[in-house]
């Protein structure tokens, strides 16, 4: 199974370490906040790796190579400009394959263990869902039994990984486009399958976020 880091957003919020350096690049102990999810994709297995990017991707590039320092193999996506998280999926496919693989949001930080995604996937999705955070305290789906669902209660937030089927994005076109509404079309569909994360978690957004990760990072040491 191939995995695909998202790292083409410009985290605005992170002003101003990101003017001149990439969000996946910003560090949080002393370590890029990318080589985290690489060191944990490689530990549970995943040596596949497709990274895409666009705001100062080539530092991207240039710090990770061909990922062979993290034991993964790592193929690129540029992005000319960014393409949303669906846009820039589906133009990544032809690097990924025509079997599920894993996505994770190259601006998080967590504890998840990666491996328990290597398993098969039934329906189109798999979503790794968590308790809803302070800054997003309405959360995103429900979660009813390994079912997940727009409606119904209680809330939990998208954690920003997940597995994915190439099928969720037919009848996609390229250009840029949201994943939501392709998840929500398979959620009515009854084809997202998910599970609940209580580990540790942190949308690395903003300044204060960072520090909390900081914060975790040396808890850890």
């Amino acid at each position: 199974m191939k995995a695909m880091i998202l790292a083409a957003g410009k985290g605005e919020r992170l002003r101003p370490l990101t003017l001149h350096t990439p969000k996946p690049l910003v560090r949080a102990g002393g370590v890029p906040l990318i080589e985290y999810h690489l060191r944990a994709l490689a530990a549970a297995g995943f040596t596949e790796i497709v990274i895409n990017h666009a705001w100062l991707g080539q530092q991207i590039e240039d710090h990770l190579g061909d990922g062979a320092q993290f034991g993964v193999s790592i193929q690129y996506s540029a992005e000319g400009e960014p393409l949303e998280t669906g846009g820039g999926i589906f133009q990544a496919l032809p690097l990924l394959g025509v079997e599920p693989f894993v996505v994770v949001n190259g601006d998080i930080w967590t504890e998840y263990d990666f491996a328990r995604l290597r398993q098969p996937l039934e329906g189109l999705a798999h979503l790794v869902l968590v308790d809803n955070p302070a800054h997003h305290p309405a959360g995103d789906f429900a979660l009813h039994g390994s079912q997940v669902s727009e409606a119904g209660e209680p809330r939990l937030t998208y954690s920003g990984i997940s597995v994915l089927h190439p099928a969720l994005f037919a009848g996609s076109t390229a250009g840029a486009f949201k994943l939501a509404p392709l998840l929500r079309d398979a959620m009515a569909a009854g084809k997202v399958s998910g599970e609940h994360f209580g580990g540790r978690w942190v949308d690395v957004g903003t300044h204060e976020r960072l520090a909390e990760v900081e914060a975790l990072v040396q808890e850890q040491r």
